[in-house]
């Protein structure tokens, strides 16, 4: 195993194999304890893209709520999904599918457009303008501010879908959706969230279609894989301490040397940020 890959999994608490009921539970288990550590918060709050990762972890949400219910007695708990279309979403009925099979105790509908094309236009000047990818990391922002907004008004945290297959690439927008209170798909690859949503009867369709983000409008619709020069197999099996090819290993070690800021809280005086 690569000296540096080795690092990157002890780093991201990645198992070479799970038991997919194992983790179903643990994720579960560790929300319903976040939420009886902190009494002053009883709602869980996450927003629903239609893809897989949203969808598991909205899935994981909505039952640890519903065993916080059973087992406490006290119907104050709940999940909320919200739906964050900037404008009209191409996969539209995914997000419905993906809610169909979440069925979470309220949905919350916000199209993100105005905002974003609000701040946009403020900022357009005949020196300064807002390109194309900047303009994506505005949208994933916006509906972070949206999702913390939701939660302010119902005593809620934030889930974030981080997990390892993006974490180690960095494949997220800094304070946007990598901004989060807790996030309970971290230490998971691709391939074992995919597992892990076949074991709770997920229709195919959302856990096998082409992951993408969506925020570019110059690229619309342009797969993580394209995006990332690697495909997600690869590194999966790289973060499951398998032999990949040179060039994908270099790709995968090369984007997490140049994004570990995103994965560090800001920077203090007492911080070694002299990272190459």
């Amino acid at each position: 195993m690569r000296p540096l890959q080795k690092q990157i999994i002890d780093d991201l608490k990645v198992k070479n194999q799970i038991n997919p009921n194992e983790e179903i539970r643990n994720s579960i288990n560790f929300m319903k304890e976040y939420l009886k550590a902190h009494p002053f918060l009883q709602t869980l709050v996450l927003g629903i893209s239609g893809g897989q990762d949203s969808t598991l972890a909205g899935k994981l949400a909505q039952l640890a709520i519903e065993e916080l219910r059973e087992e406490t007695g006290n119907d104050s708990f709940r999940f909320i999904a919200v739906k964050l279309p900037y404008g009209k979403q191409f996969d539209a009925s995914d997000v419905t599918d993906a809610l169909d099979f979440i069925n979470p105790d309220q949905i919350v509908s916000v199209n993100i457009k105005n905002a974003t094309d609000a701040i946009v236009s403020a900022m357009e000047t005949d020196s300064f303008s807002i390109n194309d990818f900047n303009k994506g990391n505005i949208k994933a922002r916006q509906r972070m501010i949206v999702q913390y907004a939701v939660a302010g008004e119902v005593n809620g945290a934030v889930i974030g879908t981080d997990h390892a297959a993006e974490s180690v690439t960095g494949f997220f927008t800094k304070f946007g959706d990598g901004a989060a209170d807790i996030v309970p798909l971290w230490r998971l690859n691709k391939r074992q969230g995919k597992q892990m949503l076949k074991a709770l009867n997920c229709p195919v369709h959302l856990y096998e279609k082409i992951p993408t983000a969506d925020l570019e409008e110059n690229r619309p619709a342009l797969p993580d894989e394209a995006a990332l020069g690697v495909s997600y197999e690869a590194i999966d099996d790289f973060l499951e301490g398998k032999d990949v090819g040179e060039k994908d290993a270099q790709v995968i070690e090369k984007w997490y040397l140049r994004t570990q800021h995103k994965r560090h809280l800001p920077i203090t005086i007492y911080d070694d940020f002299w990272i190459s």
